[in-house]
């Protein structure tokens, strides 16, 4: 996809993109840290035919939905032809402000975290040092026991 930036002196920038349909859809990342999700008119890709305005969790949160999905599923595909591997996304509520390694999630369970997906960026092959934050999801591999327990861990502790 061929995603064209362009400068909002004074006010921030636009990126976007165009879809299949012919309209292009998009974000403005203003100065002060809002977000504006916009998507062009049919007939007219430069004029707005919608705008959602969004604060900077919101747009965190949308892109993490569009994001670690695509993440997960190209992982998947990578591991379809592996007999008793699975790729699944967890989210990390029992760690927030720890390290990964105080999960010992690999020696506990098995299962590997390949990635963390925070706010619709990936951050492959954190190390033990990797500190979570609130909203994380873990990319993790493993067997479907290992996942189960991996789960387990990332959530309860």
């Amino acid at each position: 996809m061929n995603v064209e930036v362009t400068p909002l002196p004074g006010i921030g920038v636009r990126q976007d993109f165009s879809i299949r349909a012919g309209r292009r859809i998009g974000v403005i990342s203003y100065r002060d840290g809002k977000f504006e999700l916009i998507l062009s008119k049919q007939d007219d890709p430069d004029a707005t035919a919608a705008s959602i305005p969004l604060a900077p969790e919101e747009a965190g949160t949308l892109a993490g939905l569009l994001g670690a999905p695509q993440l997960v599923s190209q992982l998947a595909k990578q591991h379809r032809d592996i007999t008793g591997i699975t790729t699944r996304q967890l989210p990390v509520t029992a760690f927030a402000s720890r390290t990964l390694g105080d999960t010992a999630l690999r020696t506990r369970t098995g299962a590997s975290i390949v990635a963390v997906v925070r706010a619709g960026n990936a951050h492959p092959s954190p190390g033990p040092d990797f500190l979570f934050e609130n909203g994380d999801l873990a990319v993790v591999v493993g067997t479907a026991e290992g996942l189960d327990a991996a789960a387990d861990i990332l959530t309860g502790g």
